[in-house]
């Protein structure tokens, strides 16, 4: 205790008027001797005792309305770090009788409240309270109309016209408090967080729901920020705080990202904020404090960059797309002198690759089932002359658009050349997946019933497409067998492409 706070100590206690000390939970931490006589008490009654447990007002109807104005008193400058006072309070206190019992005696007090400071954070509240009780039963007495005279005189004697006064002032400050219990209603229903740091450290004096949700729901009041986030240290919002303090300009972020630990034991979440912190300035001139308002925008960021995903990712497709079209034109063009036979060709190619797309957007490009692929082009031959015998297989979009070609140019032989040419023909698919750990796809198509089989003269576009899409796009093997009693076909692909590779 340094020799101002003893020779302060030593003035109170000397004082003839009451005085004492609340800390935060409002419990008694010191009263001078005047408090102690006033209320014929000890200090080892009080010191460690909650103010409203010693002293509760009474029994009247009055009593819980002014223990509420006596905690709201108490409880505005523990927030606001500003002297409130109350020039008339009604608080009856319990007293000894001769017998020892205790039994209340109606008072009429005006109570004043300061705040104790250290390091800019309110540690205590010292109440200086007057007992005017023998000025408000006076005025109280004269309720006759013919006492009225009486009373304007006995009021200019000791004191009615400041009894007066303090009434007024008593009736801004009821206005005022209505006024400023609305503006902290708006201030913790606000939709966006708001918080209010004081001192160098960044103390949190009050923050609203929102802000609570943000960070979890801690227990923030009252400590500096550092300890009421350290998850936040190094992520540089401390040092941009401290900047506002240092040099009263604002600070203003957009879709700024934070590590936020939601739940004690839960890992660091990344949310991103627009935010801005504002210099709070005293009575001087000077930062006192700093104002933190924001919105949480996580979701409009994530779905930001879900948008440019799906740009970047349809912008590739449609890429691919128009480079499968062109290498289709190409080589149907080769393969067909006539425009007339051309444009059929590539009709039907197209035609094929737009039904392995729709089925890809019914599942969002997540995939297609090999044996929904499979019934779409052979389809338009009959159900029943096309036999298909497998699991389900889901393959990736770029998979699927392949198998699709291949499919499409396997059905379109057939039809032209093969099994499917012939009334009686027909095609059997089987297929199955070995080596969970590492899928491989093994399929087999094989053609009965048809016209005798020879191997072609020259390699056409089907046989090219088909060899080129499982060596090169799907990374497998191809083995296609003309064999006199039908065409076979056995196909090897992996199906993690990435692993295998």
């Amino acid at each position: 205790m340094t020799s101002i706070e003893t020779d302060l100590a030593a003035a109170l206690n000397a004082s003839p008027n009451a005085y004492f000390i609340v800390g935060p939970e409002l419990k008694f931490v010191w009263a001078n001797p005047a408090y102690l006589a006033v209320t014929q008490r000890t200090a080892a009654e009080l010191i460690g005792t909650p103010v409203f447990e010693a002293f509760d007002a009474g029994p009247g109807l009055e009593g819980p309305e002014s223990s509420r104005r006596l905690r709201a008193s108490f409880e505005k400058v523990f927030a606001t770090g500003a002297r409130n006072d109350i020039p008339v309070l009604h608080y009856a206190i319990p007293l000894p009788g001769p017998d020892g019992t205790l039994a209340y005696e109606d008072r009429y007090w005006s109570v004043i409240h300061t705040p104790l400071l250290r390091d800019g954070v309110v540690e205590h509240v010292l109440q200086y309270a007057i007992d005017i009780t023998e000025l408000e039963n006076l005025r109280r007495s004269a309720t006759l109309e013919a006492a009225a005279p009486a009373l304007h005189a006995i009021d200019a004697i000791v004191g009615g016209a400041l009894l007066s006064g303090a009434r007024s002032v008593q009736a801004d400050n009821a206005r005022l408090e209505t006024e400023r219990q609305g503006l902290m209603d708006l201030f913790m229903q606000a939709p966006g967080f708001v918080a209010v740091l004081t001192g160098p450290d960044h103390v949190f004096q009050i923050h609203n729901s929102a802000y609570a949700q943000l960070i979890g729901h801690r227990d923030i009041s009252g400590k500096p920020i550092g300890e009421a986030l350290p998850e936040v240290q190094g992520q540089g919002y401390f040092e941009f705080l401290d900047s506002v303090y240092a040099t009263g300009e604002p600070y203003e972020g957009r879709a700024s990202r934070v590590q936020l630990q939601r739940t004690p034991d839960a890992p660091l979440e990344s949310r991103f904020l627009d935010f801005i912190y504002q210099p709070i300035r005293d009575a001087r001139g000077a930062v006192a404090g700093i104002f933190v308002q924001g919105h949480d925008v996580t979701g409009t960021v994530r779905s930001a960059e879900r948008q440019k995903l799906m740009i970047d990712e349809l912008n590739h497709r449609v890429k691919n797309t128009l480079a499968t079209v062109q290498s289709i034109a190409v080589q149907t063009a080769r393969s067909h002198v006539d425009p007339a036979t051309f444009a059929e060709g590539f009709q039907a190619r197209l035609m094929a690759l737009s039904h392995t797309h729709n089925l890809l957007t019914r599942s969002h490009w997540e995939g297609a089932d090999l044996g929904a692929i499979l019934e779409h082009e052979t389809e338009a031959h009959g159900s029943h002359r096309v036999t298909l015998n497998g699991p389900p297989v889901a393959l990736e979009p770029a998979a699927a658009l392949s198998l699709g070609m291949i499919f499409h140019e396997l059905a379109t032989n057939a039809a032209k050349y093969g099994a499917l040419s012939a009334p009686a023909g027909r095609v059997l698919v089987d297929w199955s997946v070995a080596n969970q750990t590492r899928p491989v796809l093994t399929l087999t198509w094989r053609e009965i019933g048809g016209p005798p089989v020879a191997p072609p003269e020259r390699r056409g576009f089907g046989s090219r497409l088909i060899e080129r899409n499982v060596r090169h796009d799907l990374a497998g093997a191809v083995k296609l067998d003309y064999a006199s009693d039908g065409f076979n076909a056995e196909f090897s692909v992996p199906l993690d492409r990435e692993r295998s590779s």
